[in-house]
């Protein structure tokens, strides 16, 4: 599925919740087609950016044998290895210092990025002037756990955003140990990588571009009652990907990002049975709860940059839509369109 790269670089501002950070990128000036150029140009400018602001900097812990008193006196350590006898003594002080995590993994990526052979030339060299800056930053191994133990606060919006694009290419940047050489993962086509974007991006959209609904995602309890202590806890749990509630109306939109909405059977192009089996059972065991929720509508939506889909059904007193967003289409569009989706019919 071919989806222009300036959409792509939209659904995963929107899937993040970083719509105030994506302007920092003139997204049209973008030639290459190819998406690590993309995460390279985002990468590069939000740094640039980051820098004319100042980097961010914290309290580093610090040892150090002085003769003048900083912080808090180690005697264990000073009468230990007789640092007295020299009128010196072991200090423990905190210092605010650039030399923080989160500087760490920006300075890691770029330094992996520099060794793909295949970014764009004049793009590797504004990432070189920007990796200059690291230069009294330490070089640090890149993990899970490196990303997990950043903690950052309300001013660090820059941050999190870079930080999430470092983290899409760690996931994404295949090393080479033997060649140190680096390879990128084209995740536009690993189905699972793209469904989970795609959800968030809707529900994110929703949250951000109307007003008339409130957008969760909602746990739905079964409509069942177990006959046998042993039936206990065995039912799996149900959780919408968007659930749209106003006064007067609820929809429940479940995504799912294939390369077709349909499956062939003999030729014959019929819809994936199991989405649907999966969205009427939300539809049906909500009931429970009832209100507007005896009347809940469904969409089941698919993304598509060929084939569009506007398909629409009454099953057992439910409205059941099933429809396309198409992605090759201008952002302008695909924004009217998702909101025309949600409007009554």
């Amino acid at each position: 599925m071919e989806i222009p790269i300036q959409n792509i670089y939209y659904l995963l501002c929107y899937s993040w919740n970083k719509l105030e950070e994506k302007d920092i990128v003139n997204i049209n000036s973008t030639d290459s087609p190819e998406i690590l150029d993309l995460l390279c140009k985002v990468l590069t400018n939000g740094t640039t950016h980051l820098l004319k602001k100042g980097m961010d900097r914290s309290y580093v812990a610090w040892q150090e044998d002085t003769a003048s008193i900083r912080g808090r006196i180690d005697f264990n350590q000073s009468i230990k290895r007789n640092l007295m006898r020299r009128a010196i003594l072991r200090c423990e002080f905190d210092e605010l210092d650039y030399n923080i995590l989160h500087n760490q993994i920006l300075k890691a990526t770029f330094k992996n990025l520099l060794k793909n052979k295949n970014i764009d030339k004049d793009l590797k060299e504004e990432m070189k002037g920007v990796y200059n800056y690291f230069s009294s930053i330490d070089d640090i191994y890149l993990s899970e756990r490196s990303f997990g133990s950043v903690r950052l606060n309300r001013n660090n919006g820059l941050y999190d955003f870079l930080l999430k694009v470092c983290r899409l290419i760690y996931d994404n940047l295949l090393m080479n140990e033997d060649t140190g050489e680096s390879k990128f993962r084209d995740f536009l086509r690993d189905e699972n990588t793209m469904q989970h974007l795609f959800e968030n991006f809707v529900r994110n959209f929703y949250r951000r571009e109307q007003k008339l609904y409130t957008v969760k995602s909602e746990n739905i309890r079964w409509d069942a009652r177990c006959l046998t202590e042993a039936s206990d806890g065995f039912l799996p749990k149900m959780t919408t990907d968007i659930s749209l509630e106003s006064p007067k109306r609820k929809i429940i939109i479940d995504t799912k990002y294939y390369k077709d909405a349909f499956q062939n059977n003999y030729n014959v192009e019929k819809l994936h049975s199991v989405n649907l089996y999966q969205i009427f059972s939300y539809l049906k065991n909500v009931e429970v709860k009832g209100g507007m929720n005896r009347h809940c509508e469904g969409i089941l939506l698919y993304p598509t940059v060929s084939k569009e889909l506007d398909l629409r059904y009454k099953i057992a007193g439910h409205k059941l839509s099933i429809k396309t967003i198409n992605l090759n289409q201008d952002w302008k569009k695909i924004h009217n369109d998702l909101i025309e989706m949600t409007i009554a019919y």
